[in-house]
């Protein structure tokens, strides 16, 4: 597994005393097989590798990242999702995986899980709107999902889509999204070691405001991209439509990679404040590729990434 200059132990990143007593609990609960019911083996979500990925980051508390979201399929406001998101059936949950491959299909999420190894990595999570927290995330590498389906030649881009389901995402029955949700990168951006499936957090199972059962995390680019509860992905010789293009693409670029020195139309990027104590608690300047430069810029070689918000 590659290791890169960024990377922490994650012994040197000292959790809160309340985040330790969690995984007490949450393990006695594996012990009574609660996490089954999430669609999750109990174990996924507590015997994960822990990796070296991280950069000196104090993590943000579990509390602040699960209640301070952005999940328009359950409302805009931030704390939204996390009053909501409860009304989601995440089991039993598939994957439709199809286009530009040999081996499509819709594939069961404990099938796709059984064939990884679970890894936890510290990463830096950036929005667009200029706030940013420190996660670790549970899940595998994206390119592991991908090989499954055997892909073609000449798939040069990967699509995603969340769930549509009105019913129990109420934010969906607005007509001022086009819904479901899409997203897309690039094929190698998607296979890049990076680019992570997060079944899980904080050595929990994915609480459903964050994005359950399955998301994407993709920690160089803003936040947005990072596609939350995904049903479907789709690989294709063109590059594919996302939602906030869609709804203003002067604004909102396919790249979208972070960027200090292209500042949004309507707001500054050149820093950023940190999710933490009173929910802002501190500012700080924002870093090209959010800090992950030294092992993503070179797939933008070439390219003019002012013209590619």
């Amino acid at each position: 597994m590659a290791r890169y200059k960024s990377d922490l132990k994650y012994s040197s990143v000292t959790p809160k005393a309340d985040f330790m007593n969690r995984r007490q609990l949450m393990a006695g609960a594996a012990g009574l097989g609660l996490a089954a019911g999430l669609g999750m083996p109990a174990a996924a979500k507590l015997n994960a590798t822990k990796t070296d990925y991280g950069a000196g980051l104090e993590l943000t508390s579990y509390e602040d990242a699960t209640t301070y979201n952005n999940f328009y399929e359950f409302g805009t406001g931030k704390g939204d999702p996390a009053k909501y998101a409860k009304a989601l059936t995440t089991d039993p949950w598939s994957v439709e995986i199809g286009g530009l491959v040999n081996k499509p299909g819709t594939y069961a999420l404990e099938d796709i899980l059984k064939d990884m190894t679970l890894e936890e990595r510290i990463y830096r999570f950036r929005c667009v709107e200029a706030w940013a927290m420190v996660v670790p995330w549970v899940g595998f590498q994206l390119s592991d999902l991908i090989a499954k389906a055997d892909p073609q030649g000449n798939a040069k881009y990967v699509a995603f889509e969340t769930l549509l389901r009105p019913k129990e995402m109420h934010g969906q029955s607005s007509g001022s999204f086009p819904w479901p949700y899409v997203e897309g990168l690039r094929m190698d951006e998607a296979m890049h070691p990076l680019s992570f499936m997060a079944t899980g957090m904080y050595d929990e199972v994915l609480p459903n405001q964050n994005g359950a059962p399955l998301r994407l995390v993709v920690p160089w680019k803003y936040g947005f991209k990072s596609i939350k509860s995904i049903v479907k992905i789709t690989l294709t010789e063109k590059e594919p439509p996302t939602t906030w293009n869609r709804i203003n693409a002067r604004e909102y670029g396919f790249y979208s990679n972070v960027n200090p020195e292209v500042n949004h139309p309507r707001w500054s990027q050149a820093s950023h404040r940190i999710i933490g104590s009173g929910l802002f608690a501190k500012k700080e300047p924002t870093l090209k590729f959010n800090g992950y430069g030294e092992e993503v810029a070179s797939l933008y070689d070439g390219m003019d990434l002012s013209k590619f918000y």
